[in-house]
């Protein structure tokens, strides 16, 4: 009771102080209180202790009271609150400890004067961020196609800031973070699938995170890791697919519409989204189409394989620049599992400077081109030499040739060729394709590649010519009715040069 009746009697001689201020007292100025403390703002973290001072000059008898609101927290060096978080220090100064949000306010130290003398502390509480709600709890599910919308809720003082990134992943839109409440994904596919983390920040404490794990519904998608595999009969083939799907999809493999089984010869392997078709020992029979589908409840997927025997595309390996002005050394390479037996080459003068140059006489012009190949007989190793006459196709200006392929190269892997185009014009540009063939057809045409002669020869070795090799009687025989004895259609014809080198080896040899 002696706690109650002093605050009792302390809100009275308040109040009795405060009835009285309309009255007509007189008192002088120089003895009224004063403060030594100005208002202040204080910004505190939750949980966290403020001290909000209030000291006076000239306390004298009046009264010192806080207050929040209509609400009286002491007076005089009595508290006056129940809150056992709020207490007086040192002197006049309230504390409160462990500040909650609610704690935020203003709070005012009076002075019971006639007319009331007071200051004013406000206190602003920061909260660090709290995130209450995300989408789906956490866990969304959407098909392929549709939109989706991925929402995250966050509590704090200051208001937080909510940021979206992607984990081991960017945003579909290509950026890293995104700020905002709500990330909106339209027309979803897989790529778009996987864990979206929600941050919220403001300064205040350590940034919070959740995640959403995002799972598109979607049919098979299925794609190749080679749409056409080369292989060689007694080898092996491996026919590889890469299928996606939510849910496990069902993987089957055919040839043409039939269904494949495993048996010693082919197997089926898989290993997470691979799925491989093994051949082993191919035979020629083996060659052909054959198709990987992939059913899941959502839909069902097919892509198709081509077995083949035939050689790769052939890349070219001359370097673009000629050496020479009216002649060009071509060479390409190519992947072939069986030997190559032929190549066609075809090649032009780009449609550009063709369409400036024109022809002399509006007639196609002949094109001489020379080719080697190694032979072998029993008169041991020579070079045939073999002259073309070719003539220009009036409608696309391409030039055509076929070659035959060198047979000690290996029957396996690599295999390489090159030949002297002859007749080309200076300081012009040049396209050329080709095209290889084994005992099981031909290539895809190679990509064009682009060459071109030079305006002067430059200063290389000099460019190869017919051969000055001294040949004996058989071999003269011999060369003779291979060049005038071939059952080709190619025109075969001597240049004197050449007449005079064998008639010059005649006479040497007698």
């Amino acid at each position: 009771m002696i706690y109650s009746t002093a605050v009792l009697g302390v809100l009275i001689s308040t109040l009795w102080l405060q009835g009285c201020s309309g009255a007509s007292l007189k008192v002088d100025p120089s003895t009224l209180p004063t403060f030594l403390t100005p208002s202040q703002a204080f910004k505190v973290t939750e949980r966290e202790t403020v001290l909000l001072p209030c000291r006076i000059a000239n306390p004298g008898h009046y009264i010192l009271a806080w207050k929040k609101g209509t609400a009286v927290l002491s007076a005089g060096n009595v508290k006056v609150s129940p809150d056992p978080r709020i207490s007086l220090v040192n002197g006049y100064s309230l504390e409160i400890k462990g500040v909650e949000p609610a704690d935020a306010g203003d709070y005012v130290c009076q002075i019971g004067t006639l007319e009331p003398r007071e200051i004013t502390h406000t206190v602003e509480v920061l909260v660090p961020p709290l995130i209450h709600y995300v989408s789906s709890d956490g866990r969304a599910e959407v098909k392929k196609g549709s939109a989706v919308s991925l929402e995250c809720k966050a509590s704090g003082n200051p208001t937080p800031k909510i940021t979206w990134s992607r984990k081991n992943n960017v945003l579909p839109n290509g950026d890293q973070t995104l700020v905002t409440p709500i990330l909106t994904l339209d027309n979803v596919d897989r790529h778009q699938a996987g864990i979206y983390l929600c941050t919220a920040s403001n300064g205040v404490g350590e940034a919070v995170t959740q995640q959403i794990i995002l799972h598109v519904l979607y049919p098979p998608e299925i794609s190749v890791e080679s749409p056409v595999v080369h292989s060689g009969e007694g080898l092996e083939a491996q026919l590889v697919c890469i299928v996606h799907g939510e849910s496990q999809p069902e993987i089957l493999w055919y040839r043409d519409t039939m269904q494949l089984d495993t048996t010693e010869q082919r197997s089926m392997e898989s290993h997470g989204s691979r799925h491989k078709l093994v051949i082993r020992k191919v035979q020629r029979s083996d060659f052909g189409n054959y198709t990987c589908t992939a059913d899941n409840p959502l839909g069902k997927s097919r892509k198709t394989v081509q077995l083949t025997g035939k050689p790769n595309a052939a890349k070219f390996s001359s370097a673009s620049r000629g050496r020479w002005r009216d002649s060009y050394n071509i060479s390409w390479a190519v992947h072939s599992l069986s030997p190559i037996e032929e190549y066609k080459l075809l090649f032009r003068r780009l449609p550009e400077s063709a369409a400036a140059a024109g022809h002399e006489d509006g007639h196609p012009q002949p094109l001489h081109h020379q080719s080697q190949r190694r032979i072998t007989g029993k008169e041991g190793i020579g070079i045939y030499v073999q002259q073309h006459q070719q003539f220009i196709d009036r409608r696309t200006d391409w030039r055509d040739v076929i070659l035959q392929a060198d047979p000690s190269q290996s029957p396996k892997g690599v295999q390489s060729m090159s030949y002297i185009i002859k007749g080309l014009q200076p300081g012009q540009n040049y396209e050329a394709k080709v095209q290889a063939r084994n005992r099981y057809g031909w290539s895809p045409i190679s990509e064009p590649f682009t060459f071109q002669t030079t305006d002067t020869d430059m200063t290389y070795p000099e460019r190869p010519q017919s051969p000055s090799h001294v040949y004996n009687e058989n071999e003269i025989r011999d060369l003779g009715m291979r060049l005038f004895s071939s059952s080709t259609n190619v025109i075969c014809s001597f240049r004197l040069s050449t007449i005079s080198l064998i008639i010059i080896s005649v006479s040497l040899l007698s």
